[in-house]
């Protein structure tokens, strides 16, 4: 290689890793937003807590911090029915529809926006994304009803299609919200290729997430539930992930971090007595980001679940967001 052609290599080679560079730091702070205005359709009841005023001051914010303008947008996906029968029974899923036609409609809109928001963080479209979805989750099982305001679980659904879709061996899925995820529990108990983290009031409903259920069968040990009792603050949640997550995440090593981002776990909840500020969200996620780089070179999807003071939910996701894209 003559001396001109050598230095040619070397500032193409130069070029092409500073370009490599960018795009990596441009892909590591950008967060797509999954909003659709057919998350208001959902209404289980006038004045019930998980109302149409959740999603609209979610949005209200967005537009006042110009955050949809700034994050690229995520559409839900539109083939996402096939994907419910690797959680749910068919038993469950028919009496849904058939009981509440629309609310199967609405519940599986939320499940079709957390697998558009796994495609989009998987094929390296954003880094990491959060659903500003309707109805939340992580209480559903298979009993064919509601279940904590709860019909899919769009999280637990969401682990077993980018385990199959594409083809990651290890899921890991946080859980802050105020109530325990009785639901996620219990689709991965004895399950190792899934580790579930939860924070939550064990005495709340549904009275599950007792410290010493850890999994069964293979899955023994990949379940983490954390009791926080009233009265929780900042401190003792990050004092919890900090001590029991961090060393639990890095044996496990995930390939991709899923969020039931519940911020009933928010102080001054209507349904949760937790002291969480906002400020606290923004560390959780920090440490939840700092988790994701380190392992799953910082694929986070987070998805919406309780808080239900109306302008408090909206302030932390707000507060959540801003984190993750930062």
């Amino acid at each position: 290689m003559t001396l001109l052609n050598r230095r040619q290599f070397l500032i193409s080679s130069a070029t092409v890793a500073l370009a490599s560079n960018l795009q990596a730091e441009d892909r590591r702070n950008n967060t797509g937003l999954v909003i659709d205005d057919r998350f208001l359709e959902h209404i289980i009841s006038d004045a019930h807590p998980e109302s149409p005023a959740r999603y609209n001051a979610i949005k209200h914010h967005l537009l006042a911090e110009n955050l949809h303008k700034q994050l690229p947008l995520i559409k839900p996906k539109v083939d996402a029915e096939d994907w419910l029968t690797k959680i749910h029974s068919t038993e469950h899923i028919n009496k849904i529809k058939s009981n509440q036609p629309d609310t199967h409609k609405n519940a599986l809109l939320a499940t079709a926006g957390v697998l558009a928001a796994i495609d989009s963080v998987c094929e390296g479209k954003v880094n990491n994304a959060f659903c500003a979805s309707r109805p939340p989750g992580h209480h559903a099982k298979n009993t064919g009803k509601e279940e904590g305001f709860c019909y899919f679980n769009h999280v637990a659904i969401g682990a077993r299609y980018a385990q199959e879709r594409y083809r990651l061996a290890k899921i890991l899925i946080i859980d802050w919200d105020y109530h325990h995820g009785n639901g996620t529990e219990w689709a991965f108990y004895s399950d190792p290729t899934v580790l579930y983290f939860s924070t939550h009031d064990m005495f709340a409903y549904p009275g599950t997430g007792l410290p010493e259920r850890t999994g069964e069968g293979k899955g023994k040990g990949f379940n983490i539930n954390v009791h926080l009792g009233c009265g929780a603050t900042n401190e003792d949640i990050i004092t919890a992930f900090k001590e029991k997550l961090l060393s639990a995440a890095d044996a496990f090593a995930p390939e991709l971090v899923l969020i039931s981002a519940g911020f009933d776990s928010r102080q001054d909840d209507l349904l949760g007595c937790h002291n969480i500020t906002d400020q606290g969200f923004i560390d959780l996620t920090e440490i939840v980001r700092m988790v994701a780089d380190r392992h799953a070179c910082g694929k986070i999807v987070s998805v919406l679940e309780g808080g239900y003071n109306i302008e408090g939910n909206a302030s932390a996701v707000i507060a959540h967001i801003k984190a993750l894209s930062s």
